[in-house]
């Protein structure tokens, strides 16, 4: 019985021949990340374990990104724990005000994911990383506090499914409207603690940044992982992004999977979650009401991309957001910042109506920079719509992808831009 591309992974880095489903492993870890959040949680429990030190100062990253810059004094005093103690510890990878971005952005850009990596974060989207052919999951603060004092975490070996990606996507088709698709076909628990593993020929015509996309909300399913195979466009990205050694693995002919399923990338439309769970999707053509909408936000860890933006400003150019609406643009880290500003994203956006704001995660855990108040509705490139999630319990949030939010902030009403006139 052969072994899944999740479980190679964990093998080798568990200095084994073979693992099989359900056996616990120690594995050596090559990256801990945490955030303003989280990290100083793990912080205090490394105090508490009278660690001298962490295990290898380069192979942790602290990424300040959800309250900054700080919104008031409890967010300042996080970072400032967070501070300190990569000060304190001489951590490489630590990104202030200025460098920073989104975590899950940021890390691949920098060229500290790479495929064959074993990855734990302190954040639930750290499975993004699949996209690269990384095994990575997130977990609780206090396992990121024993990664870091010892660079090893526990792991029981997930079971697998294979997703068999076929065709080609059509316009204002994208990433996002394959997971949704995926989460809306399978439940928000469909995939628990498995490993979403995808293939096929299809995979071709996926950019990186659709990748990141569907790895980012393996999560949504229940997954412990979301993971890719290593072709020849995401062995590009390593190279231009990263000078660190990386390893291939390729999952065995008659590696075991729970379940298959077949992905026709030409049949997807683009697909929208309803409130309040990301499994609770329709496609445009299944929505026959007007949704009016309040406001739209396009960006985070899931969307806040390149090709994110270039989608939307293809959107918005010679349109306007609705008069009332409110559309919020948040570029997922400074070079992306950058590259929409040189490419003139960022103009189209402002002349449109839209506010853009330095990188953040903010709204779309209810933070800042875009919190709804009761009664409101929101359409999201985030990843979640839970109650309460974006601000008051009794406001709605809808997932969708950039190109349906920013033709829904034009109409002011859930909309996509073959309805634009």
């Amino acid at each position: 019985m052969g072994m899944t591309m999740t479980q190679k992974i964990l093998a080798a880095h568990a200095g084994l021949d073979k693992v099989e489903a359900g056996q616990l492993i120690e594995a050596d870890l090559d990256l801990v990340l945490g955030n303003d959040i989280t990290s100083p949680v793990a912080i205090k429990e490394m105090e508490k374990m009278k660690v001298n030190g962490v295990f290898d100062k380069d192979k942790i990253a602290l990424v300040p990104d959800h309250f900054v810059p700080n919104k008031d004094i409890k967010s300042a005093e996080h970072c400032k724990c967070v501070r300190e103690f990569a000060y304190r510890n001489d951590i490489t990878n630590y990104f202030e005000v200025g460098e920073m971005g989104i975590e899950h952005a940021l890390l691949p850009e920098k060229g500290l994911t790479v495929a064959g990596d074993v990855i734990i974060g302190a954040d639930s989207h750290t499975c993004t990383y699949g996209a690269l052919g990384a095994f990575s999951t997130g977990v609780g603060s206090t396992d990121m506090a024993a990664g870091m004092a010892t660079g090893k975490a526990w792991f029981k070996v997930p079971s697998a499914i294979k997703f068999n990606v076929v065709g080609k996507m059509s316009k204002w088709v994208s990433g996002k409207d394959v997971i949704l698709h995926i989460i809306g076909m399978i439940g928000v628990d469909g995939a628990l603690y498995k490993s979403m593993e995808f293939t096929g020929e299809g995979i071709a015509n996926l950019s990186m940044d659709d990748r990141f996309t569907i790895a980012n909300m393996a999560i949504e399913a229940g997954g412990k992982n979301g993971i890719f195979p290593v072709d020849d466009l995401a062995i590009t990205y390593i190279k231009e992004h990263s000078k660190k050694p990386y390893t291939v693995y390729e999952a065995d002919e008659d590696a075991v999977y729970d379940e298959e399923y077949t992905i026709d990338l030409s049949a997807l439309r683009p697909t929208i979650a309803f409130p309040h769970l990301p499994e609770n999707t329709k496609t445009i053509d299944d929505i026959k009401e007007d949704i009016a909408i309040d406001q739209v936000v396009i960006g985070s860890c899931t969307n806040g991309r390149l090709d994110d933006l270039r989608i939307a400003a293809e959107v918005f150019e010679g349109r306007h957001v609705k008069k009332g609406m409110r559309c919020i643009i948040i570029p997922a880290t400074q070079a992306i910042y950058m590259q929409a500003m040189e490419e003139g994203l960022l103009k189209t956006f402002i002349e449109a109506g839209a506010v853009v704001s330095t990188p953040t995660c903010g709204p779309c855990l209810g933070g800042y920079m875009g919190i709804l108040a009761e009664g409101e509705r929101c359409v999201s490139t985030t990843n979640r719509n839970f109650v309460g999630r974006m601000g008051h319990v009794k406001s709605e949030i809808y997932l969708a992808s950039p190109a349906v939010a920013a033709a829904s902030a034009i109409e002011g009403k859930i909309s996509y831009p073959c309805r634009l006139q």
